[in-house]
Parts: structure tokens; C-alpha cells; sequence
């Protein structure tokens, strides 16, 4: 579902939140310089002086914004978390990155919003803080495996559960390291780096995997509930369609977002770039709050990434939705056609243009009817 300017005040059609997923690092080496504060350099030399101003590892700074955004600044425009940049810097009631950036650099919340150079200093500037309010010394700092507290609250989930899941990301982006064509025509390269992350606090959390029940609906899903406010009990109308949605964030931000009473907006399913991983978080036999006409009579499924980067749409993401339309089609007899599985800007009084021109039609129908 694409994202709209104020989505923590978005309506039942709303979507989303921030952060990510998928795999991609560059080499730990830093550079001696110091980042200016708008920077004109290309994203690679960014990262590198930014790095070495705050002295976060280069790798895992990339692997951060890689993370969240593919490295892509989306030209300034916001996520459904409302964040901006490469860094994705957040401003919204529940989290402010965007604006604690600003005070640690000095740059204009504007120019962060904007400019590369400076939004990847931004980030690496939060990034110190957090690092700095935990207590992390030199010798730590310089150890990758140190930081895994600090990535987890760079995410900004108040679920542990979530918390874990974006830091494990994070750290899967720097062990197979990233090699990314960015927008200026550089490449954004990492070596890759294994790492067994210290997980303090949160090693005695459980992941996704082992903690989420299984789903009763489509038991190759996990079963994480959207909070009750942001669906509807029942239906008024048998189901006919499947909606496709993009999420405008990440995997992690989109089960976070849907399980926030403020979001009144829900899918029923959420589908990860990486590996195609699945999460369930409405019944089938409940209505959710994504498509709204089409709200009664569908059941919407959320794919993380943008609609304008194809980088998102994996195969293991198409393979892994597809199967699941295949599996719902069969248990509510819909047709298997572009008529009966359609795009969210393809539902009537929606404002919306997901999933995009990015995402390959083609391929996927053939997948869903093989």
C-alpha cells in the first residue's frame, strides 16, 4: 500500500511503517577524513567520511541504510513512517530520528530530509549517540559485533520481538555483505564480514520464528495479530478478491505498524523481500482495513519495499506470494485472473498506485497458475 504524508493520521486504507530487509554490506575499512556538512561527495565516499567522524563501523552504517531503504533516497520523499533518505530518519509522534539528527549535526532538518551526504551523517550521528548512551568504549565501538544493541534501537520498536528481527536483518546484511548501484552511478560495496553479534539484552528475546504461533489460516505463516482497533470483526460479503499492496517501508516497520492502535489500517498478510517469509496478522474470516471499497469482500496482502524500486521484488517474493494466492484461491474458489487478484490503484475509489509499474505482473500470474 503506498505510503501517504501523514500516515500516522491515516485511515483504515492507510499503510505502514519503516524497515528492512533482503541482503548486500561494503569493507569495514574507514576513512581518516571528516565528513563536511552537506557533502557534495558521491554515496561511497558519504558513507566513508561519515563513518569515520562518529566512528561507526563503515559496514554496518551501510548495512543500516541498506537495510531500510536499498540505499535509495526515494528524492526526498517520505515512508509510511514518515522517513527520509538513505537512513531512513523518522519523524512521527512515536520516534524522532529526523529531528535528534538535526541537533547532533547541526544540519537543517530540511537538508536532511534532501541531501545524501548529510542524511547518511545524520544516521551515523544517531547511531553514535545511542552507542554513547549504552556505554560502549572505544575498544567496543570498533568491534561489529558490539553494535547489535545499538542497531536494534535505531529501529525504534518497542516490541523486543520486532527489535530483534531488525537488528538479525542488519547483521545478515554485514555477514553477506553489499554491493549496491546507487543513484549518483556510484556502486556501494562491502565485503562480506561474519560476525556473531552480542546480543546483550536481547539474546534472551526469541525471534520471529520461534515465538509467532502458526497460522490457522495458511500454516506456512506465522500468526502475529494486528491490534483489534485497525480491523473489523466478520464480514459483510464473501470473498471474491485478492488485493496486492506495497508497503512503502520494511518487514519488520509494516507487522509494527498494523499492530499500533494509532495505524486504524491493517492487511490481512505480510510478505518479506529476503526470503519470502510470511506473517499473518487478520483472519481471512475478518475484514481488514486496506483497500477500502474493496474492504469487505477482499483479503490484502503487503509486500515489503517501494514501489518504485524493482530491487524489493525478489523472487523469493513473488514465489512466496504466489503460493499463497494459489493456496486462498483454492480454499475461496477465486478466480485466477487479473480481474479477481488485482493491484491496489486497480481497486475503485482508492488514491493509491500500488504495487507500481515496478512490479512484474507477468511473472507473477504465471507463477500463481502454474
Amino acid at each position: 500500500m503506498e505510503a501517504s504524508k501523514l500516515p500516522w493520521k491515516r485511515g483504515r486504507s492507510a499503510l505502514l511503517c519503516g524497515v528492512a530487509v533482503t541482503a548486500i554490506a561494503l569493507t569495514a575499512q574507514q576513512a581518516a577524513a571528516v565528513a563536511e556538512p552537506s557533502g557534495s561527495a558521491g554515496m561511497n565516499d558519504a558513507f566513508t567520511r561519515a563513518a569515520a567522524e562518529y566512528q561507526v563501523p563503515r559496514a554496518l552504517l551501510v548495512a543500516v541504510g541498506y537495510g531500510e531503504t536499498h540505499l535509495d533516497s526515494h528524492d526526498g520523499e517520505p515512508s509510511s513512517a514518515n522517513g527520509y533518505g538513505v537512513m531512513h530518519l523518522v519523524s512521527n509522534p512515536q520516534r524522532s530520528t529526523l529531528e535528534k539528527a538535526s541537533n547532533l549535526t547541526g544540519v537543517p532538518v530540511s537538508e536532511l530530509r534532501t541531501n545524501t551526504a548529510s542524511n547518511i551523517r545524520g544516521g551515523a550521528a544517531v547511531l553514535r549517540a545511542y552507542a554513547d548512551a549504552l556505554k560502549l568504549t572505544a575498544a567496543e565501538r570498533g568491534d561489529l559485533a558490539e553494535w547489535y544493541p545499538v542497531v536494534a534501537r535505531y529501529g525504534g520498536y518497542s516490541d523486543a520481538t520486532l527489535a530483534r528481527l531488525y537488528a538479525d536483518t542488519v547483521y545478515e546484511i554485514v555477514e553477506k555483505g553489499v554491493r549496491a548501484e546507487v543513484e549518483d552511478g556510484g556502486t556501494v560495496v562491502t565485503e562480506a564480514e561474519q560476525v556473531t553479534p552480542d546480543r546483550g539484552q536481547y539474546s534472551s528475546v526469541r525471534s520471529l520464528d520461534s515465538t509467532a504461533a502458526q497460522s490457522d489460516d495458511y500454516p506456512a505463516a506465522h500468526w502475529v495479530p494486528a491490534d483489534s482497533g485497525n480491523y473489523a470483526s466478520g464480514r459483510t460479503a464473501a470473498i471474491d478478491t485478492i488485493v496486492i499492496h506495497v508497503a512503502q517501508g520494511s518487514y519488520a516497520g509494516t507487522i509494527s505498524w498494523f499492530q499500533d492502535p494509532a495505524a486504524e489500517s491493517s492487511a490481512h498478510y505480510v510478505i518479506r523481500s529476503s526470503d519470502g517469509d510470511v506473517t499473518q496478522m487478520v483472519r481471512d474470516s475478518d475484514t481488514a482495513w486496506h483497500a477500502k471499497s474493496a474492504n469487505s469482500h477482499s483479503l490484502g496482502i503487503e509486500h515489503e519495499g517501494y514501489i518504485e524500486d524493482a530491487s524489493w521484488f525478489t523472487d523469493a517474493m513473488y514465489n512466496a506470494s504466489a503460493a499463497l494466492v494459489r493456496h486462498l484461491t483454492a480454499v475461496y474458489g477465486i478466480p485466477r485472473d487479473r480481474e479477481h487478484i488485482v493491484g491496489h490503484g486497480e481497486v475503485p475509489g482508492n488514491d493509491h498506485t500500488d504495487p507500481g509499474p515496478s512490479w512484474d505482473w507477468d511473472t507473477y500470474m504465471a507463477l500463481v497458475n502454474r
